[in-house]
């Protein structure tokens, strides 16, 4: 048996979840979240804990069975509590602002950068350097900051760039001077 996949998840007060025809929908008190499941996995509601069971050991059941039982504990996760990646940024004159539902950012290039906040997902710039995105789906969260940290990834020189708050940079010496 898998070892994620034969875990009970456990649904916290105020989330429900409905399995019909294949799809599964949580909802919760920060929103809904509806995920299509494959006809081999099945998902069964016991009281408050919702189980995911395979049908045989075929090496592409046991794989589902481990990926339907993660997805569901995210979004179990997602409509309950939420997710959220914060973002620093280092580098002289490049800093983050908002207006309305777009982040403007300055990176060092000859234009402002422009990106229009996805549906779902809310994005906070409590300081110039810094910008916090939240969101019900992990996926969203996720993907979202990694469009934001492509525009200046991290350099090992100087250390400038868009990191994760939580990311450390190893940053490698110049070139070595003449002897």
């Amino acid at each position: 048996m898998s070892r994620i996949g034969k875990m009970p998840i456990v649904l916290p007060a105020g989330v429900e979840a409905t399995v019909n025809n294949h799809v599964i929908e949580v909802k919760g008190p920060k929103g809904v979240l509806r995920q299509e499941i494959d006809p081999a996995i099945s998902v069964e509601q016991v009281e408050s804990e919702l189980l995911v069971k395979r049908p045989n050991d075929n090496k592409r059941n046991r794989s589902l069975h481990g990926l339907y039982r993660s997805l569901i504990q995210n979004m179990v996760t997602g409509v309950s509590e939420g997710y959220e990646k914060k973002l620093r940024i280092e580098g002289v004159g490049y800093r983050a602002n908002k207006e309305g539902n777009k982040l403007n950012l300055q990176l060092g290039y000859s234009h402002p950068i422009q990106m229009e906040d996805p549906e779902g997902i809310t994005v906070e710039v409590p300081t110039q350097t810094e910008i916090i995105i939240r969101g019900i789906n992990r996926q969203q969260v996720g993907n979202y900051a990694a469009k934001i940290r492509a525009w200046r990834e991290p350099e090992p020189y100087k250390g400038k760039g868009i990191r994760y708050h939580d990311e450390i940079v190893r940053r490698k010496e110049g070139k070595a001077g003449k002897k």
